[in-house]
């Protein structure tokens, strides 16, 4: 059996104007300037407050918690100005559910997202029951310590040697590398494809029609897939 993680914002999910709405409206409420649209999405993949803290001076330390607050406040606002939510990427869906089909696989997350927004996502879109395993920053330290992975690992019953984790960011390489299984790179999130190659992707891929090719070669599929049972 095989296990394939999935990291959420940039690789599922298209998040970045509400994570930038969201985090240059926090800083604006608290008097502060808003960090470079690139500085914000460079720290996506962090659990939330180690996330704002990056973006702070040492001065501005002691702002953190409220800031979280504030962060957590326009997101929610931000989600329910935008009714359809966080947009999945083009082909996301047909590349989780040609996975799912899959009698040999076992599909989880592994996201700084709260289990609370990853809830809303999956639900949203229509995918949660495809996924066995839902880890989360409410469930383990922040990205990129190994932590999700070994609880994923340890839910499934799957070796590490059979664990894939698909992810956009150099969190995403450092922690697969950290929990001694294989990352595959996204082109098409928030950290540029030379970043993730440099943190340990084993193959960067542009488009999810990719993604099974690219895990085949890794994981020595056969050309013939044996599909669940409709």
């Amino acid at each position: 059996m095989d296990l394939i993680l999935f990291d959420v914002d940039g690789t599922l999910v298209d998040s970045r104007a509400f994570i930038v709405g969201a985090m240059t409206a926090t800083f604006h409420d608290a008097g502060l300037p808003a960090p470079p649209r690139d500085d914000i999405l460079g720290i996506v993949g962090l659990s939330l407050p180690l996330a704002i803290a990056a973006l702070t001076t040492p001065a501005q330390q002691p702002l953190v918690d409220g800031l979280v607050e504030g962060y957590k406040t326009h997101y929610q606002r931000l989600r329910v100005e935008m009714q359809d939510g966080e947009p999945l990427y083009q082909g996301a869906v047909e590349a989780i559910e040609a996975l799912a089909r899959r009698d040999d696989v076992l599909l989880g997350i592994a996201t700084g997202k709260s289990m609370r927004g990853l809830d809303h996502i999956l639900a949203t879109h229509g995918l949660r029951h495809h996924f066995v395993t839902l880890n989360t920053a409410d469930n383990a330290p922040s990205k990129p310590h190994p932590a999700m992975v070994f609880n994923a690992l340890r839910e499934t019953g799957v070796e590490a040697g059979r664990t894939v984790l698909i992810g956009d960011s150099s969190y995403d390489m450092q922690m697969a590398r950290a929990a001694g299984i294989r990352g595959i790179g996204v082109s098409w999130g928030f950290q540029p494809a030379q970043a993730l190659h440099d943190d340990g992707a084993a193959v960067v891929i542009d488009r999810f029609a990719e993604l099974e090719d690219a895990l085949a070669a890794l994981l020595g599929w056969p050309q013939a897939i044996v599909e669940k049972t409709p």
